[in-house]
């Protein structure tokens, strides 16, 4: 498969979601409407290094198709990264961004005869709420859909009063946020007893798990020893 073409995209406006956490919206000029599957990500070319292939880094696009020519990113801070220093540092409204995309096959595998089991740390959540929002749009069939988030502080949660808002919005969807080092009303500790409890009886259903390696292999793991097979996850890979 050829490569997609590069394109330019200008930052057209930026705000918090967290301390460390930064939300871009990115349009690109050159055209009417950035059309994507939810699922898909971008990869920039930053100037960060004079080597090319040490420029590159890939985000997953955190906002859904709609017909215009501007995209969602949703990006955390890495202290020791320099693409990210670069991003939070360099980048303002109308800077310009060299990027290539939409790619990748982490996308939604249709029709939801199963339950759905978005699984994710951190910034992963960023292709679960497009495909989220998408569904609703799109007024897609759905079995019930369980968006089980990670993280470790309630401060760190990302879009949680619009997860919470869709979960009155959307029927059978069931946002499940747990906080690894805080105690709050929710629920703490990691994402994993949380599905294997859900799952306990073995229910027909998909998995998708976005995140930190270790999470990711992790997850596979338990889903694989509760009897799932390997064909029902899917899986995108942070860092």
């Amino acid at each position: 498969m050829a490569l997609l073409s590069w394109q330019t995209g200008k930052v057209i406006r930026i705000e918090y979601e967290t301390s460390i956490t930064k939300r871009f919206w990115i349009q690109v000029p050159e055209i009417d409407s950035f059309d994507f599957i939810p699922g898909q990500f971008v990869t920039f070319d930053l100037p960060i290094h004079e080597k090319a292939n040490k420029r590159l880094r890939s985000y997953s696009i955190a906002s859904w198709p709609d017909n215009r020519n501007i995209f969602e990113l949703i990006i955390v801070r890495d202290k020791k990264g320099v693409g990210t220093n670069y991003l939070f540092e360099d980048v303002h409204v109308d800077s310009e961004l060299r990027f290539r995309g939409p790619q990748g096959v982490f996308t939604l595998k249709e029709p939801f005869n199963e339950d759905l089991f978005f699984i994710c740390t951190g910034t992963g959540i960023a292709p679960f709420r497009s495909m989220i929002h998408h569904i609703k749009n799109k007024h897609i069939p759905h079995q019930n859909i369980y968006l089980i988030f990670g993280c470790q502080t309630k401060n760190t949660l990302l879009y949680y009063k619009e997860m919470k808002e869709l979960e009155l919005s959307i029927p059978a969807f069931k946002y499940i946020p747990t906080l690894s080092r805080e105690q709050w009303e929710g629920n703490t500790g990691y994402v994993h007893p949380i599905y294997e409890a859900i799952c306990a009886n073995k229910r027909p259903a998909n998995f998708y798990l976005c995140g930190w390696s270790g999470m990711v292999d992790e997850s596979k793991k338990r889903i694989m020893d509760m009897g799932y097979d390997k064909k029902e996850i899917y899986y995108e890979i942070y860092g």
